[in-house]
């Protein structure tokens, strides 16, 4: 089974020392978020097929990096985005990003990373136009270090929402859905600068977008961990919800365990609460829940 290092939380960012102290014991316990039991993921080679990390600050993580490839072929979905302090408060400098990226791709190769510009939120901050320009301006930045990169519009949720107008009435901002055809031509343009770049651009789980230059995404991507391990993964496609192309996985992480307190987030339901979780979890614990 693939473990994903987990589209719940940044775990590479926040909970690197509990990560390798479950990668010494062989397990990590997850507390089921929809209910039922928690169980338990075997991270011990042959049980675990590959990792797949999910981050906007891998630093933590890059010194213990061969000791996860000794064990499992990894992959990194980084998510740069380049949004006012007002969206995403405490995500690292754009610059200490990208060369994070370079520094996978140095050691690893471009293979081992996708860049997530993910998700696009249209607001009065980030209009349309301003979408294209830093697209541009970090798929120039990234050309050579990444082959793909992933893309979806926000999806706001009863969480997310709520989010993002105390952040809207906390700093004047106003956002909007834009419809289905200004999606379209903005993705559109978007594939374009990335084929630009030599890059392919990829939708993460928006089948109504299809036939705008992208491809569908596949985020937890066992053809891609595959030719990383130089080896076949023979793993099935399952994925999360219509439209997904995923490789099925286990996900390690736990909602509300992550402080970078970006305004659109689905995973937290309070920012603050996270960041004091964050400062009291002993890393010796089996699950983040």
């Amino acid at each position: 089974m693939i473990v994903s290092a987990s589209y719940r939380t940044d775990i590479p960012a926040f909970h690197a020392a509990w990560f390798l102290a479950r990668l010494e014991a062989g397990f990590a316990e997850v507390r089921n978020p929809y209910g039922g039991p928690p169980y338990r993921v075997s991270l011990r080679p042959p049980e675990v097929a590959g990792f797949v990390f999910w981050t906007r600050n891998i630093k933590p993580l890059i010194p213990d990096l061969a000791e996860v490839g000794a064990r499992a072929p990894f992959m990194v979905q980084f998510t740069i985005t380049v949004y006012p302090r007002a969206l995403e408060p405490h995500v690292i400098d754009t610059g200490a990003a990208l060369a994070q990226v370079r520094a996978l791709r140095d050691k690893w190769g471009p293979r081992a990373v996708v860049w997530r510009y993910d998700p696009i939120l249209v607001s009065s901050l980030t209009p349309v136009e301003a979408h294209r320009s830093s697209f541009g301006k970090l798929a120039a930045a990234l050309r050579g270090s990444v082959d793909e990169v992933a893309v979806s519009f926000a999806d706001l949720y009863r969480k997310s929402a709520r989010n993002l107008a105390l952040a809207a009435h906390r700093h004047g901002f106003t956002w909007r859905d834009p419809d289905p055809e200004q999606k379209r031509a903005l993705i559109t343009e978007l594939a374009a600068i990335a084929a630009e770049h030599r890059m392919r651009l990829t939708l993460c789980t928006e089948p109504e977008l299809a036939g705008t230059g992208a491809e569908p995404a596949r985020c937890i991507d066992a053809e891609r961990l595959s030719e990383i391990a130089g080896r076949p993964l023979r793993e099935r496609e399952k994925g999360n919800r219509p439209g997904c192309l995923c490789t099925e996985s286990r996900d390690i992480g736990a909602y509300d365990t992550c402080a970078q307190g970006c305004a659109y987030c689905y995973a937290v339901q309070s920012h603050e609460r996270a960041a004091r979780r964050i400062k009291t979890l002993d890393p010796g614990v089996p699950s983040l829940g």
